[in-house]
C-alpha cells in the first residue's frame, strides 16, 4: 500500500486515498518495473519505489518549511505548505510511470501520462484554478526529476533529490546489468542505510552509511549531479560514513 505521514494535512489523506484506489496508477507501476526489472535488468521503478521517493520527498520538504524557506506554491501563488506537500508526493508517485513505456525520455513521457491522472485525482481536492496550478507544479516536478531538465521550483528539486536517495541495500539508482561484478554492482550492494534528518549547519542533513568505500561511487556519480542541478543545494549537506571494522578503509568519511 502507498503510504506517506499525513500529519493533519486533510488534502493529502484524500490525494493517498484515491492513490490506492486507482487502477492506471496501480497498473502503470506494474508496467514500469516489467520495462525495467524483467526487459532491461534495472532496479525497482515501480511501487515499492514510488513509496520511498514520497517518503524523502515529504520529509526533506516539511525540514526545509521547518526552518522558513517557503515552497514555490507558496511563494508564487499564495497557496498554503500543505499544498506543497501534495505536489511534492503527487510528483514523487507519478515521476516514473513513463517507464511503461521506455527508459529513453522516461520523464518526459511521463508528463503526458500524469495529465489525465491528475485531472482525476485532484478533482473535488482543489477547484478552480487551483487545480489546474497543483496539476502544472506537478508535471514540472515531474518533468524535471531525471537528467538535463533544470527544476525551477523547491517542490522539483526535492522530488529530484528524493529520486537518488532509493538507494539501501542494493536499490541503487544507477543502472547496472544483474549478475555483472563491476563498480556500478559492487557500489550498489555497499549503501546500507540512508538517512534523512533536520541539520545542524544546514535545514536537511542527508547521512548515507556505507558497508565499504565502493558506495561513494552512488554517492559521487548519482546523488551529488542530482542535488547540485536541484535548486536546493544550499540547504542541503550530504554525508557518507563507512562503518565496519573488516574492511581496510581508504576513508573513514566523504562529504558533499
Amino acid at each position: 500500500m502507498f503510504t506517506v505521514p499525513i500529519k493533519g494535512n486533510r488534502k493529502l489523506k484524500k490525494i493517498v486515498e484515491r492513490i490506492n484506489k486507482d487502477l492506471e496508477i496501480q497498473t502503470l507501476w506494474k508496467c514500469a518495473n516489467v520495462t525495467a526489472i524483467d526487459r532491461m535488468g534495472y532496479s525497482d521503478h515501480g511501487p515499492i519505489h514510488a513509496k520511498i521517493v514520497s517518503n524523502f520527498a515529504l520529509k526533506i520538504l516539511r525540514l526545509l518549511m521547518e526552518a522558513g524557506i517557503k515552497p514555490s506554491v507558496v511563494e508564487d501563488y499564495g497557496m498554503k505548505n500543505e499544498d506543497a506537500e501534495v505536489v511534492v508526493v503527487l510528483a514523487s508517485a507519478l515521476h516514473d510511470v513513463g517507464m511503461s513505456v521506455h527508459r529513453d525520455y522516461h520523464n518526459i513521457l511521463s508528463v503526458p501520462l500524469a495529465a489525465p491522472i491528475l485531472d482525476r485525482i485532484l478533482e473535488g481536492v482543489y477547484k478552480g484554478e487551483e487545480k489546474y496550478i497543483v496539476r502544472s507544479e506537478v508535471l514540472h516536478a515531474i518533468l524535471t526529476h531525471h537528467k538535463k531538465a533544470r527544476p525551477l521550483t523547491i517542490e522539483a528539486g526535492v522530488v529530484r533529490l528524493a529520486d537518488a536517495l532509493d538507494m539501501e541495500e542494493g536499490r541503487a539508482r544507477i543502472p547496472f546489468q544483474l549478475g555483472r561484478v563491476n563498480i556500478h554492482s559492487v557500489s550498489a550492494i555497499a549503501i546500507r542505510k540512508v538517512e534523512v534528518e533536520k541539520g545542524e549547519e544546514k535545514p536537511v542533513l542527508i547521512k548515507i552509511t556505507m558497508k565499504n568505500s565502493s558506495g561513494i561511487f552512488q554517492i559521487d556519480e548519482l546523488l551529488k549531479n542530482k542535488l547540485y542541478n536541484s535548486g536546493i543545494e544550499s540547504y542541503v549537506q550530504v554525508i557518507g560514513i563507512v562503518e565496519g571494522e573488516t574492511e581496510s578503509k581508504i576513508i573513514e568519511k566523504f562529504e558533499i
